[in-house]
């Protein structure tokens, strides 16, 4: 088919190479426009920019689609059969929406209706679901809403962090993608029952709350991984933890004091062993190395 891709980060790459891979004609690309990045704030390509850009496909970097008859217009004289959205991170107008011949078909991580909206990996981990997957969904106006093609579910493991299970649904949507091209299954409308939103994360979404449990936190923290990532604070230094082991039949104790000497941490209920830690400009280390630059006796508070 002759088609638009419109896709941001990495979950979007796996199924950008699939169409590409089965013989579909992707004839332009939309993206984020590149945005400053690092410590010297260089801009930086979207993931999607880069591989398209690999390819010699015509890139398209809008920072805004909702309101300009130009870019409606330019979209509209692709003559796309359909336009594949994953993660593109800009609403589309009905202009957009109805200008491919077989509509604007999204990739969306999340069993919808759970989890329609911005960050439905994190939420999925953080809330404790057991399972998740992929939704392929014939775009409408609303937020996620639209009729399902496909579906695809996978479980989620206690040790799923949202960068592992990410991977998973990615690759599976670059897989549901061509068959819902291919078979063109006939839509099943959403029902409204059971909708969950996901909203959009900020870094202080990653503080830990110590009063939660120690499964609370063991949640947020894979949830939360890579991206904002979880984080405490000890006499004023931010700590990010990376990786920790929930005890919940840990001794009751006052939250967020340590239980012993090597990073074990009373939770409102249970406790935690960080695993792993990292330091302001430092890379993540295990405790055993954290440590040995930094005594944290018994009764350290972290707040």
């Amino acid at each position: 088919m002759r088609l638009i891709f419109m896709g941001t980060p990495d979950f979007a790459v796996p199924a950008f190479h699939a169409l590409i891979n089965a013989g579909h004609e992707i004839v332009a690309v939309y993206t984020q426009p590149p945005r400053p990045a690092g410590r010297g704030k260089a801009l930086r390509r979207s993931p999607v920019h880069e591989a398209a850009d690999a390819l010699g496909i015509e890139v398209r970097t809008p920072s805004r689609v909702r309101r300009d008859p130009q870019e409606h217009a330019a979209f509209a004289a692709l003559q796309a059969d359909a336009a594949i959205v994953a993660a593109y991170g800009l609403i589309l107008p009905k202009e957009m929406l109805q200008a491919p011949r077989l509509g604007c078909i999204n990739i969306h991580a999340s069993l919808l209706p759970r989890w329609r909206g911005a960050s439905p990996i994190q939420s999925a981990i953080v809330a404790g679901d057991t399972q998740s997957g992929v939704s392929i969904m014939q775009m409408d106006e609303g937020l996620d809403t639209g009729a399902i093609l496909l579906e695809e579910s996978t479980p989620i493991t206690e040790t799923d962090t949202a960068s592992t299970l990410h991977d998973r649904l990615a690759e599976i949507g670059g897989r549901l993608i061509i068959r819902v091209l291919n078979e063109q299954p006939s839509p099943l409308p959403q029902t409204d029952t059971g909708a969950t939103y996901a909203h959009m994360l900020k870094r202080e979404d990653g503080r830990i709350d110590w009063s939660k449990s120690c499964e609370d936190i063991d949640r947020q923290i894979r949830g939360f991984t890579p991206w904002p990532g979880a984080f405490t604070s000890l006499n004023g230094t931010i700590l990010k933890i990376g990786q920790a082991t929930p005890l919940p039949n840990a001794p009751s104790h006052p939250p967020g004091y340590t239980l012993t000497d090597q990073l074990v941490v009373a939770c409102g209920k249970g406790a935690i062993k960080i695993e792993t830690i990292q330091k302001p400009g430092r890379t993540m280390m295990r405790t055993d190395d954290f440590l040995r630059g930094q005594s944290v006796p018994k009764g350290t508070h972290f707040d």
